[in-house]
């Protein structure tokens, strides 16, 4: 099991906290095991097993919990003494009301510790603090980081690092799909999780009369990464192909996709106003291998998947990703974390001159100070003017950024 550590890192000062730990994150992106892996480490600080409670609403066992005043009472039961009893509540958005439940144990008892995990909306921030007044944190989850996806893997990166580089951007780093080894029986099983995501984060949710138009959505969104989405534009494409729908449900479908975790949107930030852009922004997928599966046509190419991948990691790294808008043209990234300032340029090789002054020159009309970067697949050193180039690979295993 990959220890993860990251997450780890930020929700151990927690443990013993009232505050409600929430994980958030795309189905299967490996929330269960982290749960897994806190129980783990209170168990080996001596923690007994009468004080940690473990529930899987996903699992029939636990159905008649589905209630919230079944499940307050089941757990107002298990507290028996004044040590502190810790409660994990995996995947509880199926529970109607859970944010009452959570929020009565956590404003009648001092010593219960909360964590709850959930795929969708009703987990994200934006619906939480009117229920929870406040009590809680969330960390987000995400699929595997590259340099995750070697260490689960055993797998060496500069050794083998044509096949295993690309089998990560191609299908992505959903933990359960490492478990699969054709690429029929990897296709097979993240059409499985689409499936699971579209059906119970989105269709129920919605109460979706077409699903299948969530597909055209998507297959536009992954065509798209790296331009300018145009709504206007997949609005005609869905109409020429005999399909209905008004520009209002369009947008709520778009949303629903990002709510889900499947897409995140990136908006546009004008360098020279220092202002972020609400229109014309750009959508990526979270996981590479749902992009993968729902793409269109061949257009999701590599070059395509290392933006996405790099947009990722920044995200992974917890850093606020924007699209950068300059007078004369735009750079792939802006990234701001802690009051600082970074830019990024990504390309697949910069093999000829050309290819070399257009990403570099990028920058011409960037006038402040923040570091600047330009990532490919190089191995030479093109760093020039200030401008640090990297190698994507060195970037993703956290080397010199």
């Amino acid at each position: 099991m990959l220890i993860r550590e990251q997450y780890l890192s930020k929700i151990r000062e927690f443990y013993n906290s009232k505050l409600i730990k929430i994980l958030v994150g795309i189905r299967r992106c490996g929330k269960s095991t982290i749960l897994r892996q806190i129980i783990d480490e209170l168990r080996k600080n001596g923690i007994s097993e009468d004080h940690i409670s473990y529930i899987n609403f996903e699992n029939l066992a636990f159905n008649k919990l589905r209630t919230k005043e079944n499940l307050y009472a089941e757990l107002e039961a298990r507290i028996k003494d004044e040590n502190i009893y810790y409660f994990f509540l995996d995947e509880i958005q199926v529970v109607e009301g859970f944010a009452e439940v959570v929020n009565s144990l956590a404003a009648v008892h001092d010593n219960v510790s909360i964590f709850i995990t959930g795929s969708n909306s009703k987990l994200l921030s934006s619906e939480l603090p009117t229920n929870l007044s406040g009590r809680y944190i969330s960390i987000d989850i995400n699929p595997l980081s590259y340099k995750e996806f070697l260490e689960l893997t055993k797998q060496e990166d500069r050794k083998m690092e044509g096949r295993v580089f690309f089998d990560y951007i191609k299908w992505g780093g959903l933990p359960g799909r490492c478990e699969f080894h054709t690429e029929d029986s990897i296709r097979t099983y993240l059409q499985s999780v689409y499936d699971s995501i579209i059906l119970r984060d989105v269709v129920e949710r919605l109460g979706v009369k077409k699903p299948y138009l969530f597909d055209s959505i998507l297959q536009y969104a992954i065509s798209t990464i790296g331009r300018e989405f145009s709504v206007d534009h997949l609005f005609m494409q869905i109409k020429n192909m005999g399909g209905k729908i008004s520009k209002d449900t369009l947008y709520e479908f778009l949303d629903a996709l990002c709510k889900a975790l499947i897409l995140r949107k990136a908006y546009r930030y004008d360098v020279s106003g220092k202002a972020i852009l609400k229109s014309l922004s750009k959508y990526y997928v979270t996981d590479l291998g749902i992009g993968q599966i729902k793409k269109s046509n061949n257009e999701f190419q590599n070059y395509i998947a290392l933006e996405n991948v790099v947009y990722n990691e920044l995200v992974n790294r917890k850093y606020e990703v924007y699209v950068g808008k300059t007078p004369k043209g735009e750079v792939d990234f802006i990234a701001k974390k802690n009051g600082e300032t970074k830019y990024i340029q990504v390309s697949y090789m910069l093999d000829n001159e050309s290819t070399i002054e257009r990403e570099f020159g990028a920058y011409k009309y960037v006038r402040d100070h923040s570091p600047k970067y330009v990532l490919s697949l190089d191995h030479a050193d093109y760093s020039r003017d200030g401008i640090v180039h990297l190698n994507i690979i060195d970037f993703l295993l956290g080397n010199q950024f």
